[in-house]
């Protein structure tokens, strides 16, 4: 797959289909890569890239820090992740795009929505990532990680990290800069030289940073009520995609549509055809 440079940052990307541009924002937390939309969760079942690479030019990306894309130990908020989104647009040179986003995805999407409202035409919020239990276990991996660190060492983050393929999500100890530990020996090397005392703070303003509300995190409510863009809120039901975040987005986001299907009913022939009638309305 081609790469581009975004902020310094290697951003790995896929295009495929043809039509009007649809970004897409990936599934799958701290490893929000390009295959989880066929591999991941609800997205393996829905198949939804099928059926939207016929009508739609899609453009979708390993977020930084996941997958085969690169990543800095900074402080990341979802302005940074959304940044990323946007420099692809302009690697590509889209001026505007529908954007779909799925589970953490969408937490990236509001924030784009925000500080690129300009250059995006239709959204559509697919599971949003959210509610208590999600805010309060990714705040536990962090804390684990953490935990891992301050006894072990930095040095010791690389050896797991290089001993398995285990994610943040599966196995925190290796925190969430894994997968630039496994694909770029520069960065690791350098991590592993890190002083404990201020990694264990960056690490955890960041984690508290993002994860600082019961609901979907990425744009403060009066942001989100300024807007004015055609959005689609589709839920999920479990505790990393509480129902209560979907309905948080509709009521939120003046001009959205709530499609009011649990995840059980949602099939791979109702979801594409929903989605697509709502972005070529």
């Amino acid at each position: 797959m081609p790469t581009a440079v975004v902020d310094g940052i290697k951003t790995r990307y896929e295009v495929s289909g043809e039509g009007d541009p649809l970004l897409l924002l990936s599934p799958g937390g701290f490893n929000a890569t390009v295959e989880n939309w066929g591999s991941f969760g609800i997205y393996k079942r829905l198949n939804l890239l099928e059926h939207l690479t016929r009508r739609y030019r899609c453009i979708a990306f390993d977020k930084r820090e996941s997958g085969r894309s690169g990543g800095r130990v900074e402080r990341i908020t979802w302005d940074d992740y959304a940044a990323q989104a946007a420099g692809l647009l302009d690697h590509l040179e889209i001026e505007r795009a529908h954007v779909l986003g799925g589970c953490v995805g969408c937490s990236i999407l509001v924030a784009l929505a925000v500080s690129h409202g300009e250059r995006l035409m239709r959204l559509v919020l697919y599971s949003p990532a959210g509610g208590p239990k999600y805010r309060l276990k990714q705040l536990a991996r962090f804390d684990e990680h953490l935990s891992f660190v301050a006894e072990n060492g930095l040095g010791a983050v690389v050896d797991l990290a290089r001993s398995g393929d285990a994610t943040f999500s599966q196995d925190p100890r290796v925190g969430p800069w894994v997968s630039v530990i496994r694909t770029e020996p520069a960065f690791a090397d350098d991590y592993a030289r890190r002083e404990v005392e201020p990694y264990r703070a960056l690490a955890n303003e960041m984690g508290r940073g993002l994860f600082d509300r019961d609901t979907v995190a990425g744009a403060h409510a009066e942001e989100l009520l300024r807007l004015e863009v055609e959005a689609l809120v589709v839920p999920g039901d479990d505790e990393n995609h509480a129902v209560s975040a979907a309905r948080y987005l509709h009521e939120c986001l003046p001009q959205s549509e709530y499609w009011d299907v649990t995840p059980e009913e949602q099939t791979a022939e109702n979801a594409p055809q929903r989605l697509l009638a709502f972005l070529q309305e």
